[in-house]
């Protein structure tokens, strides 16, 4: 069974972007709430899968962009690599300008 992306192109302020202060993100930009995001990041490597995934900001019923590429590339998450294989538009996806290497890095300097 295959599936498509709603949206394949980073949205303006995500959190994944060098760019991004995550205090400009819109709707209330929470730090405790970014920190629990923790949870969608795969251990590289395994093929465990988390059961979460991070949804884009801007309130799309949709995948985070850059988690999505993150994940997909740096974080080696194999098991979002293999659901991917059925995504029609997978190679649509793109992401904007230099992003983080790591969730940690998508935090805000205390």
């Amino acid at each position: 069974m295959t599936w498509r992306l709603n949206r394949a192109v980073q949205c303006k302020l995500c959190p994944w972007k060098v760019s991004t202060n995550p205090h400009d993100i819109p709707r209330g930009y929470d730090v405790a709430k970014h920190k629990a995001l923790a949870v969608t990041i795969a251990e590289p490597g395994s093929l465990c899968n988390t059961g979460h995934v991070m949804a884009c900001h801007e309130g799309h019923e949709e995948y985070c962009i850059g988690w999505l590429v993150n994940q997909l590339g740096p974080g080696n998450n194999i098991g979002l690599r293999l659901h991917m294989r059925s995504c029609e538009n997978g190679r649509d996806i793109r992401v904007i300008g230099e992003q983080h290497e790591t969730f940690e890095d998508t935090l805000p300097e205390e």
